[in-house]
This record gives structure tokens, C-alpha cells and sequence, in this order.
């Protein structure tokens, strides 16, 4: 996780758990998650979040997690496809921890609830998953929620 003068600081065990849940939601999406594939996560406070929204997305407003996939899935099942030679950097998931901890409150959960699934749910977008129909909603919600549930993060 790297360091930018934006970023907020993480407790070591909130690190450990957001790298094991990227390790599982590539598992359950069908990628290999051990030395293939890199993705960064980054957490940032809700002003930066904003600017990185309104930047890159043209929404004027904090969001709680963003995606910038740094690869083209094709249509259909999203698949990645290391060349040989190195990893592949999936991309790069940006998540506000003050809109996280918000959340938490607001839906009654745990902060480690929270940023589990905003890290799940930003990985499967670096995928190339997406939730803009019904059907496409629940198929990565159910893959977040297996990710979250094998480490230990059920409702």
C-alpha cells in the first residue's frame, strides 16, 4: 500500500485483512491471486476521494470506493490473462476510509465488514465486473459476499 500525503493511515490487522480479501475475491472470480496478479489499495480521506470522483468520473461529489483498471476485459466472464515473464498489475482500488467508517455506522456492521466489501466489490470492477442490470448486481454481490465469507465477514 503505498504512501501519498492523502492517504490515512491503516492498522496493521485492517491491512492484513484487506490483502487477504483481495487474495479471495480473485479466487472466487476465477484469477489466480498468488504472484500473477498486483492490486494496489490505496485508502484515502473523503476530500480526496471527491477530487479523484470529480477528476475521473466527473461526479462532483465523495464516493466510497473507486477502481482504475489498469487491463480490457473482454465481454462476457471477466478473465485475466498474465503474459509470462511477471505479474500483471489488475489495477488500482481507491477507498475512503471516512466514508467506510460512516457506513459501518449507518448499516450497523463493523468497520472490517465495510472495507472488506468496498474492497471486494473495487476488485471485481478491476475484473471488469459491473452491477448495471439486476442480474449483473447480484452476480457480484454474491461474489463479494463469498470473498467476505471466507474470511470470516458474514452479515
Amino acid at each position: 500500500m503505498e504512501s501519498e500525503s492523502e492517504q490515512v493511515a491503516l492498522k496493521p490487522a485492517l491491512k492484513t485483512l484487506v490483502e487477504r480479501v483481495v487474495r479471495e475475491t480473485l479466487d472466487v472470480a476465477g484469477q489466480k491471486p498468488e504472484g500473477e496478479l498486483e492490486v494496489s489499495v490505496t485508502f484515502v480521506d473523503d476530500r480526496r476521494i471527491h477530487e479523484l470522483n470529480r477528476t475521473w468520473r466527473g461526479v462532483d461529489r465523495p464516493t466510497d470506493v473507486l477502481s482504475f483498471p489498469q487491463l480490457e476485459p473482454g465481454a462476457g466472464e471477466p478473465e485475466v490473462s498474465p503474459p509470462s515473464g511477471g505479474p500483471v498489475l489488475l489495477g488500482d482500488v481507491v477507498i475512503s476510509l471516512e466514508r467506510a467508517e460512516a457506513q459501518a455506522r449507518e448499516y450497523g456492521h463493523s468497520l472490517e465488514r465495510e472495507v472488506g466489501f468496498l474492497t471486494a466489490h473495487g476488485v471485481l470492477h478491476l475484473l471488469g465486473y459491473d452491477h448495471q442490470d439486476p442480474e449483473s448486481e447480484a452476480r457480484m454481490l454474491a461474489l463479494t459476499e463469498e470473498a467476505l465469507s471466507r474470511v470470516g465477514l458474514r452479515r
